[in-house]
């Protein structure tokens, strides 16, 4: 190569540094700390509430690849497979799903509420919910509710993507809710924590 052609050295220099830094960045992404974990919460059944309840913080394990957790938000508590109509929304890993749509017993739906926060939904929208699907491939989904997570391309995690919902229960009640976490202790993937408030007066108010 000429003398003519030789880079400058400040191209070099800023062209080395850039480098580093983008390395650095890298590196970081890869060995982020993993999130907190939350244990499985011990649920009991508790009354049906008649009016609007207080902040719920709800952690279901989601973690089997192959069942449903079905979690009936009225009573704050995990029901089984035969009673088809009392759970509201359901978690198997990542996907989440609410009881209602085709082949499905209950009423429910999602709304995601855009450029809103969970302390900032004071009522439940009047219509614009989404149903749940089941796919020609036999698989169940909620499409509103597919964009609760962010990927981390180079860490590998979910992360809550600071969505707020707007829940119609499967029998036609209201309730506003966010996934605030998706890892139990030790970065297992899989316990699905949920905040919520639930009205049990069936009315669209969601705040005192």
């Amino acid at each position: 190569m000429s003398r003519g052609s030789a880079l400058p050295l400040w191209v070099i220099v800023a062209g080395t540094l850039f480098l580093l830094a983008t390395l650095i960045l890298l590196v970081q992404s890869v060995r982020r700390n993993p999130p907190p974990g939350k244990s499985i919460s011990a649920l009991e059944p508790t009354p049906e509430p008649t009016s609007l309840t207080g902040e719920r913080l709800v952690t279901i394990d989601a973690r089997h690849p192959n069942r449903w957790a079905r979690l009936d938000l009225s009573r704050a508590v995990i029901v089984g497979d035969r009673e088809v109509r009392a759970w509201d929304i359901a978690a198997r890993r990542f996907r989440i799903v609410v009881n209602g749509g085709p082949g499905f017993e209950g009423e429910a739906g999602a709304r995601r509420l855009p450029g809103q926060t969970f302390g900032s939904v004071s009522e439940a929208p009047v219509d614009g919910y989404v149903a749940s699907l089941v796919t020609l491939g036999g698989d169940t989904i909620n499409a509103e509710l597919d964009g609760w997570y962010r990927y981390g391309f180079f860490s590998h995690l979910l992360e809550p993507a600071d969505a707020v919902f707007a829940i119609r229960t499967a029998d036609g009640r209201y309730a506003r809710l966010e996934i605030v976490g998706y890892y139990c202790p030790g970065a297992e993937p899989g316990c699905l924590t949920l905040r919520y408030v639930y009205q049990g007066d069936g009315s669209r108010r969601l705040t005192e």
